[in-house]
């Protein structure tokens, strides 16, 4: 019996008990809250392990309480979408959702999804067999400190950012498929989008750019995935 405590964000009552049964079973202590504001008050102020999040929700929508909730914690966050919204899953991804599953989903794919971000959740992030200090050109990354400056400048990095970026530094000219970096930074056993990789790439992107011939680049690789150029 895991123990671990799971919020559930949803306002369908029949899909809160279907999950609930299912979780409690699995020896997750579950916690409910029926609307977005709710939901983000309950992660406050009880630290659940997972949040489990409906997107469509009274009050606040979960694309909203994951972006304000990924702003102060980096609990796992498993978004509930409704089938056939592309859309809804690219903004959750990009907001800062760990995994999604499209309703109607099969309890057994839901089940395997919370044990792989949890089990993810109590490894830390793959570290690069390198020195703690990676230098690119002018951006520095200290592994130690968990600080990546460039041109001087301390850059706000998330953590899966910083281990997306040490792992492209300390290999700098190599390029990775998404599928290698899912595995080197999310774990071998992650079972979500191969586009949060895509996502995490274009913040970085975003966080390094200082011109269109300045700097470090993340060079797309047509076919292939991405590299780090200096």
């Amino acid at each position: 019996m895991s123990g671990e405590n799971i919020l559930l964000v949803e306002d369908e009552e029949n899909l809160v008990e279907a999950l609930r049964f299912s979780l409690t079973r699995e020896g997750y202590q579950v916690m409910v809250a029926s609307d977005g504001e709710q939901g983000l008050l309950k992660a406050r102020q009880e630290s659940p392990d997972l949040v489990l999040l409906d997107i469509i929700l009274p009050k606040m929508d979960g694309v909203e309480v994951c972006r304000l909730l990924r702003q102060e914690t980096q609990v796992p966050i498993l978004m509930l979408t409704a089938k056939g919204e592309e859309i809804d899953r690219v903004v959750g991804l990009e907001v800062g959702a760990d995994d999604y599953v499209t309703k109607p989903f099969s309890m057994r794919e839901l089940i395997a999804r919370i044990h792989s971000l949890l089990r993810r959740a109590r490894i830390p992030a793959a570290r690069t067999e390198t020195s703690d200090r990676l230098t690119v050109g002018d951006l520095t990354i200290d592994q130690a400190s968990h600080v990546v400056t460039l041109a001087g400048e301390e850059l706000e990095i998330r953590p899966r950012e910083f281990e997306l970026l040490t792992l492209l530094a300390a290999n700098k000219g190599r390029a990775f498929t998404r599928e290698q970096i899912l595995e080197r930074v999310w774990g071998h056993d992650y079972v979500g989008d191969a586009r949060t990789v895509d996502v995490h790439v274009r913040w970085l992107r975003q966080k390094l750019y200082r011109g269109p011939a300045v700097g470090p680049r993340i060079i797309t690789i047509r076919g292939v995935g991405y590299r780090l150029d200096g």
